[in-house]
């Protein structure tokens, strides 16, 4: 019960960090939709973005689930684990930025930017720093800090979204001849990733640094397959980006990226979730691991998720009618696929949850496996369906891709590792939300009403399921502070 506690709180923590960047960051999307040229250029932005979260993947090759799963388990000295792990990453991120700057040329002509080599350049060597960044910022997670790492994941988000509004809003407001281009976003990306790096510095000193060979072996040998597992996760999450400017016509395809990547900004709230839920769950669940109820906390984990989860869907499809207008209304033709990437993200945020059978018993081979079949089912509807429905296929390869994934880990994981999850209960929800969701839609589409009435129906129905939690899993007695008062 209290790894149970200290995970809502931790998840607390880095939620509201997470919902306050996250919700400053959507700001930017109004800002880029509503003052950019063309859905093209907003294409452009996805586009490399999408490629640096790959480079993301490969330039932490799966080091910080490794950190944590070697810091729990060693008894010895685990600053030496700790200086191994920043040194690995560190050498690769040095080397990858400084190949990048030297051939910057014939990269930028091979991702299809001649003429943009420079956003490119900028933002390959953020995502070197932001790679880096890693270890330190596992560092914090590890000791328990979630403050200190919540305050830098702000400071960022604050800093840039300023230097956004500055560029995108105020300097045109100055000067008629401001010329709006995406290029700033990718040099303000770079300025305020540099100033967080400066920032952890604090992390970097204090210790002597260390080289443990052996570790380093045992380490790789641990999380290669993960680097596996995380390539073909990421790719459920950007194949669809990379491959749609790729099959289609250049403009066209860079056209619907723009359409499709602003819409999905809409439904990364389930991203937002899942990767709150991960600050705080990862260092738990290893720490935790000899622990005889540690199945029980996996198995309530999963369900408080899923609900969760199920609840911040039946919210944003909910509310479409508002949260549309974080778009500009040349974007707005793409709000159909909301749900489908949403769901999507549920399907990711499970799976990751059903991860860790194999990652307690050092059997990451099998997360490499399960990503590899997701990846390829999405890569083949990606590939088949891009030039028949365009984007759709993107949202709909994303849900497969997951939705393979996940079931692969599940009853695999329930013969090499049991939990007992509790399936009728998490089903009863499941069907309650989709039902709802249903009566949403059927409202919206055979009925005349004004929004505000739609808006108040979809508000009940939301409170029904805020009901059923409340009255099955969260009662109000068990909550703090208020709980007082029911239980007298």
């Amino acid at each position: 019960m209290a790894n149970l506690k200290s995970l809502f709180k931790d998840t607390a923590i880095y939620g509201l960090s997470s919902i306050v960047g996250r919700f400053l960051n959507y700001l930017m999307v109004p800002l880029y939709t509503y003052t950019l040229k063309s859905c093209a250029d907003y294409g452009i932005y996805n586009d490399i973005y999408a490629q640096t979260a790959l480079l993301m993947v490969l330039l932490t090759f799966g080091m910080e689930t490794t950190f944590f799963r070697f810091m729990n388990k060693e008894e010895g000295d685990k600053m030496r684990i700790y200086s191994t792990a920043l040194i690995m990453v560190g050498s690769v991120c040095l080397t990858f930025a400084a190949l990048v700057l030297l051939f910057i040329d014939p990269i930028a002509t091979a991702l299809d930017y001649p003429n943009h080599k420079w956003y490119v350049g900028m933002m390959f060597v953020t995502v070197a720093q932001d790679a880096f960044q890693a270890i330190p910022f596992a560092y914090l997670r590890y000791k328990h800090q979630p403050f200190k790492f919540a305050g830098l994941k702000l400071l960022f988000i604050f800093m840039s979204v300023s230097l956004n509004v500055v560029a995108y809003w105020l300097m045109p407001k100055i000067d008629p001849q401001w010329e709006i281009h995406i290029g700033y976003a990718f040099a303000i990306n770079l300025t305020c990733t540099t100033i967080i790096s400066l920032c952890l510095i604090s992390e970097l000193i204090g210790f002597r640094w260390q080289f443990d060979k052996q570790k380093c072996q045992e380490m790789l040998r641990y999380s290669w397959p993960l680097l596996v597992l995380g390539i073909a996760g990421i790719l459920n999450q950007v194949a669809g980006q990379i491959l749609l400017p790729r099959i289609l016509d250049a403009e066209d395809g860079r056209n619907q990226l723009g359409i499709y990547g602003a819409c999905i900004k809409i439904a990364m709230i389930m991203a937002l979730i899942t990767q709150a839920f991960r600050f705080a769950y990862e260092p738990i669940v290893f720490g935790s691991a000899k622990d005889k109820n540690s199945k029980e906390l996996y198995a309530k984990s999963m369900k408080f998720f899923i609900i969760f989860t199920l609840l911040a869907f039946l919210c944003v499809m909910g509310y479409i009618d508002i949260f549309k207008y974080l778009v500009g209304e040349k974007f707005r033709e793409g709000l159909g696929i909301i749900p489908i990437v949403m769901m999507a993200e549920i399907f990711m945020g499970i799976y990751f949850n059903l991860s860790f059978w194999y990652k307690l018993i050092d059997k990451t081979i099998y997360g490499a496996w399960f990503s590899l079949a997701g990846c390829a089912v999405l890569f083949a509807v990606n590939i088949i369906f891009i030039p028949k429905i365009g984007y759709w296929a993107c949202a709909w390869g994303g849900l497969a891709g997951y939705g393979t994934a996940m079931i692969l880990s599940y009853f695999v994981g329930q013969k090499k590792n049991p939990i007992p999850y509790p399936i009728k209960s998490i089903t009863i929800y499941f069907i309650a939300a989709m039902a709802l969701f249903g009566m949403m839609k059927w409202f919206e589409r055979n009925t005349d009403w004004p929004t505000w009435v739609l808006l108040l129906i979809n508000t009940c129905l939301i409170c029904g399921f805020i009901f059923r939690i409340i009255k099955t899993d969260m009662p109000l007695s068990s909550l703090p502070v208020i709980g007082k008062k029911f239980k007298k």
